[in-house]
């Protein structure tokens, strides 16, 4: 599990979380011309990152079964769960979440409740990231 291409994709998925809910979406609503606007395509932006979170996770846990060793099994575990926890955070808000958003129901607790599902995503995506970075010790 701890391969570099494991790393690479816990960092890209931590990564593009922070990129598009904490960059590029506050960014919207400062440049473009309306809020409707940009809560639009920051719900396009949303659903892709929901895409991106959920194929990033599959693959590390297809990448999971293919652990071996017995020193990388600690490490795997401990993220294993974190894994699981950030794809259901991820499909959650988009089916969840957003569709309540998107009605403009009660929008103020919506937006909340799906704010804090995206940050405790990307702090599941940091944990994976850094479990997976971590040294692990040799057994000699």
């Amino acid at each position: 599990m701890t391969s570099r291409l494991s790393i690479c994709v816990a960092g890209f998925w931590w990564a593009s979380l922070g990129t598009v809910g904490f960059l590029v979406v506050p960014m919207l609503f400062v440049y473009l011309p309306t809020p409707s606007l940009a809560g639009g395509m920051a719900a396009k932006l949303f659903t892709a990152q929901t895409w991106v979170s959920s194929l990033c996770g599959f693959f590390l846990l297809l990448q999971s079964r293919n652990t071996r060793s017995s020193s990388a099994a600690a490490s795997v575990q401990a993220a294993m769960v974190f894994i699981v926890l950030g794809m259901l955070l991820a499909l959650l808000a988009e089916f969840g979440v957003a569709p309540h958003i998107m009605a403009r129901e009660n929008l103020r607790l919506w937006h909340s409740v799906g704010s804090g599902m995206y940050v405790l995503q990307w702090v599941c995506a940091a944990t994976i990231f850094w479990k997976l970075t971590a040294p692990r010790q040799s057994a000699v």
